[in-house]
């Protein structure tokens, strides 16, 4: 079957047992790679209660994967065929049990009717930290706050900036803002270098409330692709090309409630290995750190060290080439990591959560920028994470009964400049 992607795991399980040849060792089973890419086989053990295999999709999920089934299902038609009277027992081996999460709907519910109010309320009173700077000369200026809600607000509402002025005069009228810009002056603001550090105070401190719920993090990076171009000419086949421009955001969250505690944006080529210091850093000014979860990339010495430092276990997977010679902390999650390797993966697994937040970033505040310019592209990914922070901190009010009280603990330090 050429198409063999289309089917879902199921499928492709039978498929397999099917079509490829399914032999046992003194190892396991062995079990040829569908894809044919990067491995020749893969190797399934079935003995204890949790079944194992070394292939990529098992160690991400911890569920079963197609070649378990597969070998399932071979195992239980070579007990059927010798008509012995375990075929109940096998039958009962083919069943695929993964972690369900269930939804507290009466607090989603609350949240999600309220939503829209209460994001307003919060945003205003995070914004009143914002220190005014002074004017000297000139007309006089929007407050800083005020144009800082305005364009947080509008990157909420995802509509353009003309369609948007209903919604903020609203905002106005129920006494968020005390003047109602207008929608050039949200966009000088998101192209002003000043805000920049302003949305990165105001990340943190909406994460603030959360302190005493996360204490496992995990960390990631992913891009937000933009309306503008880049074009040239492709001698070599004459051709010319264009590409996306976009936006890289390296962030760390809490793995219980998706809130992000720091973000760093340093460019598109940037590497996400060495944000993590500095992500890891910026948390732990808030939040004490237990474990710190990561892929393969984040797997460097430097981080190690980082994250030994600030009291916190790594839990980032190791390469193939990767062995424990590094000595240290390195050694000692290497041979965690290759003797406890169910273990090691029930912690390890909590990074999925990281994918988790940018799926709700993105589903909910759109997975492009319509911004143009670095800068305004830069700030308006910013916004889109304080928004989903925002978001988080609502629905933790009506599940955990919280009640989060902006610059209790600290000052808005960060001198800003006239935009």
């Amino acid at each position: 079957m050429s198409d063999w992607k289309m089917l879902d795991r199921n499928g492709r399980a039978v498929l397999l047992a099917a079509t490829v040849k399914i032999t046992q060792s003194a190892k396991g089973w062995r079990v040829p790679s569908q894809s044919g890419r990067g491995h020749a086989a893969y190797t399934v053990n079935l003995d204890g209660d949790t079944p194992h295999c070394t292939c990529p999709d098992h160690e991400l999920r911890a569920c079963e994967c197609k070649h378990i089934m597969a070998v399932k299902i071979v195992r239980q038609r070579e007990l059927f065929d010798d008509g012995s009277e375990r075929v109940t027992e096998s039958l009962t081996l083919t069943k695929t049990v993964c972690k369900s999460y269930p939804q507290n709907w009466k607090a989603y519910n609350a949240a999600q009717t309220t939503e829209k109010e209460k994001f307003q309320a919060l945003l205003r009173e995070l914004c009143e930290g914002i220190e005014e700077p002074t004017q000297k000369r000139g007309r006089p200026r929007i407050p800083l706050s005020d144009a800082v809600f305005s364009a947080v607000f509008k990157v909420y509402s995802t509509f353009s900036g003309r369609r948007f002025m209903t919604d903020l005069r609203a905002a106005h009228s129920a006494g968020h803002i005390g003047r109602v810009p207008s929608y050039n002056s949200i966009f000088v603001c998101l192209e002003s270098e000043a805000v920049t550090p302003i949305l990165h105070r105001l990340i943190v401190e909406s994460s603030r409330p959360l302190k005493a719920v996360e204490v496992d993090f995990a960390v990631d990076a992913s891009g937000f692709t933009s309306s503008r171009f880049t074009r040239w000419y492709d001698h070599r086949y004459g051709i010319a090309r264009a590409h996306h421009e976009w936006v890289k955001v390296h962030l760390m969250c809490g793995v219980k409630t998706n809130i992000v505690t720091a973000v760093e944006i340093a460019g598109r080529e940037a590497g996400s290995s060495p944000m993590l210091p500095a992500l890891l850093a910026t948390t732990t000014q808030t939040f004490t750190a237990r474990e710190v979860s990561g892929d393969k990339e984040f797997g460097s010495f430097k981080n190690y060290d980082a994250i030994e430092a600030a009291g916190a276990t790594p839990f980032i997977a190791f390469k193939a080439r990767h062995t424990g010679k590094g000595g240290g902390l390195w050694a000692k999650m290497h041979h965690y990591f290759n003797f406890r390797r169910d273990d090691f993966l029930s912690h390890y697994h909590k990074r999925s959560n990281v994918e988790s937040t940018f799926s709700m970033i993105k589903a909910k505040f759109r997975d492009h920028v319509r911004s143009k310019t670095d800068t305004a592209m830069r700030n308006e990914a910013l916004c889109k994470i304080l928004c989903h922070n925002l978001c988080v901190l609502i629905q933790e009010m009506y599940e955990l009964g919280i009640d989060p009280i902006f610059w209790a603990e600290s000052t808005f330090a960060q001198k800003v400049t006239a935009i």
